[in-house]
């Protein structure tokens, strides 16, 4: 690979994990803002109570995407992301399950969510293959 390939896949890379970072930055400030939808999507098989799984997601979330933007940390924070986003499916799976009952709209917006997961996982690998070592 050229090193004109290489630096343009860094940058894109680099734009790649600003993005996430401040897209999971903006969704875990929801998570304390908003509690309320994140608590329902959180399953009722899981001890303690769903705020604490939404807090605590929500700390995750920021904190992952403070990584990301973070050159000097942006390999581990893809590594994060791709935990997180591995760990949070059982909620939207979940999700599914909770809001079938409430439209068509709010079907296909659940189900449409689960197949995201595998590019936002891909996305988040390339991101730590990119990163600085």
């Amino acid at each position: 690979m050229s090193s004109l390939t290489a630096s343009s896949e860094n940058t894109a890379s680099q734009v790649t994990a600003q993005r996430m970072g401040a897209t999971l930055i903006g969704m875990g400030v929801l998570h304390f803002v908003a509690p309320k939808p994140f608590d329902t999507i959180v399953p009722a098989e899981l001890p303690g109570t769903p705020r604490f799984y939404t807090l605590a997601s929500g700390v995750a979330e920021v904190t992952t995407g403070a990584l990301l933007i973070a050159p000097r940390t942006r390999r581990v924070g893809a590594l994060a992301a791709v935990a997180l986003y591995v760990g949070v499916f059982p909620a939207n799976v979940n999700s599914v399950r909770v809001l079938w009952n409430k439209g068509w709209p709010a079907r296909i917006g659940t189900i449409a969510r689960l197949p995201l997961q595998i590019p936002m996982i891909t996305k988040a690998l390339k991101v730590y293959r990119t990163a600085p070592r």
